[in-house]
């Protein structure tokens, strides 16, 4: 009857693992639609607007939550809040080109900007931690690589967009990774950290009229109010599903997103995918086939690894 209840409550803890990954990837997904909504602003404006937001929404959520001691105690260590500076910088760069791309019609360079972040990520791994690569995730790499050059001589030009989103956001990732702190207060301590900066900007753009256009449009000032919201409840749902998924399906759902990304791009915006661009999808689709298969072979020779526990 234990072992039944076990299963049971195993499956229940899956299942909201489930609901809260599709959400998180969902809602990331969509963002695009979401910062459509403001396009009629600079991108700086816009991001600063998000910083100053995500400052006091996510503030209110830990201290509503009694999680406050969590944020004093990274003050408290000088090795974690270095880490977070280093993160935070990270985190503008992406948040400022991915605002950008958007308002200029840029979202399928989004789309495989977050598509090529996986494998980006094994090469920061490789670098930076000196990581050894399996053959799959060498050859994956290799055919990213190749599908980037093959892009930048047909088209005349580097994807800039695409690559800078993959390699902040891959900075970003192993920063976060190698700095011993939760993801809900770490964000709050790397919006902080940029506070002063967003709050000098919104007060220069007042100062030149932008920001009191801003006061005067109600729709972009809610949409604006509304980023403190947007950044951080797929950040809390993410932990959510994080926590009770395994870390395979974490990595099979992270491409919901940049295919919201590319389907929007393509069948609501309308943005022209040539034969060079539809090429450079296929190729990172295929590089990205390649990966998964070789995580899933790996996923499970460590899953058989495993000693079977015994009654």
């Amino acid at each position: 009857m234990s072992q039944t209840g076990t299963e049971t409550e195993a499956q229940a803890e899956f299942r909201q693992g489930l609901m809260f990954g599709l959400a998180a990837y969902g809602m990331w997904g969509f963002f695009p639609a979401y910062y459509k909504l403001t396009d009629t602003i600079s991108a700086d404006l816009v991001v600063s607007h998000r910083i100053l937001w995500s400052v006091l929404f996510v503030g209110l959520f830990l201290y509503l939550r009694g999680r406050w001691p969590e944020v004093r105690e990274v003050f408290r260590q000088p090795k974690v809040l270095k880490g977070l500076a280093a993160s935070a910088s990270f985190i503008a760069v992406n948040w400022l080109v991915f605002v950008w791309a958007i308002a200029n019609d840029q979202v399928l360079d989004v789309s495989l900007g977050y598509f090529i972040n996986p494998l980006v990520s094994i090469v920061v791994g490789l670098v930076v931690l000196h990581e050894r690569l399996s053959i799959g995730q060498g050859a994956a790499v290799a055919i990213a690589a190749l599908a980037v050059v093959l892009q930048a001589v047909l088209a005349g030009g580097l994807p800039w967009v695409s690559l800078v989103l993959a390699f902040s956001f891959a900075g970003y990732g192993y920063v976060r990774k190698v700095t011993p702190v939760k993801a809900t207060p770490g964000l709050f301590v790397e919006t902080l950290l940029l506070f002063p900066l967003a709050v000098g900007y919104v007060l220069l753009s007042l100062s030149w009229g932008e920001d009191a256009l801003v006061l005067n449009d109600l729709p972009v000032l809610v949409a604006l109010a509304g980023t403190g919201i947007v950044t951080a409840l797929p950040l809390i749902c993410f932990s959510s599903a994080a926590r009770r998924l395994p870390l395979f399906m974490i990595g099979l759902m992270q491409y919901i997103a940049p295919s919201i990304h590319f389907l929007m791009a393509v069948y609501v915006w309308g943005e022209p995918l040539d034969q060079t661009k539809l090429m450079t999808f296929l190729m990172i689709w295929g590089a990205l086939v390649v990966f998964t298969y070789d995580s899933w072979r790996r996923y499970r020779r460590q899953a058989r690894a495993q000693p079977v526990a015994t009654s």
